[in-house]
């Protein structure tokens, strides 16, 4: 599939944007809406815009994994980055995350693989980070030129499950790790910080808990695997961790910048004053969400960049 001619941006006041993010916490994610109407909400709220032009969408199949590749670039080889889409474990898809990916590819020159990982309820965990290490084994094998792995909001929290997990067992890791709003950690209470609970105006303390139950048991949240603030952070790649100050996990951004950074990990951390969660996901659109993905287009660059 070839994407049709981008239209030049237009952007859109922040205060516009923040009352279309409202709209889109309130539609889709409520805690009591079963999750099949949650994800067809999700879906149908969240097409992307036209995609920049040359763009191609082509889906695969790796390691057992159906994913979609997108690509503005004709180049091979050239980077890859392996970016898993939010939605709590328990909704979101490929197609959410396709537009911030495009752009990505314009501007970084690389391939952006977007797996279908397995969700939750139907499918707990371990089994999205079974599907990510399989995508990654698979493309160890078959991929020419560095890889980035990446992730937004829960997607974020399963690269860095996955990039710890490889570290552990002395696996080669990927040249970089970019995290996007990232969901950390599970068990802690989202309501500790009142003023934060106000100012997201996507997520809730209850629909981050009811995906929490759905992703795993209680007594395993504490677990590295799910969840990766609680792990040591020495030994791994260079992070590029982008959050917004009004967001509900903005502490998990906080926390794990300042762990990385103190065990020696290579750490960029920004975040962004008065925007809410996976702000960074409207680039075209929303100022802030430009400047953060050529930030991401950077660090591909970075990372992937040969001796010299």
């Amino acid at each position: 599939m070839t994407a049709r001619r981008a239209r030049p941006p237009l952007r859109v006041p922040p205060a516009v944007m923040r009352l279309g993010a409202r709209r889109l916490g309130r539609r889709c994610l409520d805690p009591a809406l079963p999750w099949r109407v949650q994800r067809t909400r999700l879906d149908q709220l969240t097409r992307p815009i036209l995609l920049p032009r040359g763009t191609k969408v082509t889906e695969q199949v790796l390691g057992g994994v159906a994913a979609e590749v997108v690509s503005a670039q004709a180049a091979d080889p050239q980077p890859t980055v392996v970016h898993f889409h939010g939605g709590g474990y328990c909704i979101g898809s490929a197609r959410v995350i396709r537009g911030w990916a495009a752009r990505l590819s314009a501007q970084a020159g690389c391939r952006v693989v977007l797996p279908e990982y397995r969700l939750a309820p139907e499918h707990p965990h371990p089994a999205a980070l079974e599907d990510a290490r399989a995508v990654m084994t698979e493309l160890a094998g078959g991929v020419e030129g560095p890889v980035v792995v990446s992730g937004d909001s829960a997607g974020g929290g399963l690269a860095l499950a996955l990039v710890l997990s490889m570290r552990d067992e002395g696996q080669p890791l990927p040249a970089g790790c970019i995290l996007l709003s990232p969901w950390l950690d599970l068990g802690r209470d989202r309501r500790d910080d009142p003023g934060l609970v106000r100012r997201d105006v996507l997520l809730t303390p209850d629909w981050l808990g009811a995906c929490a139950h759905a992703y795993a048991a209680p007594e395993d949240w504490a677990d590295p695997s799910v969840s990766p603030l609680l792990a040591a952070h020495a030994g791994l790649p260079p992070l590029l961790i982008q959050a917004g100050a009004s967001e509900l996990l903005a502490r998990d951004a906080d926390l794990l910048a300042a762990s990385a950074s103190a065990a020696g990990t290579d750490v960029t951390y920004t975040r962004w004053p008065g925007m809410w969660h996976d702000f960074v996901l409207q680039p075209g659109l929303l100022a802030a969400a430009d400047s953060a993905l050529a930030q991401a287009a950077w660090f591909v660059g970075k990372v992937t960049a040969g001796p010299g």
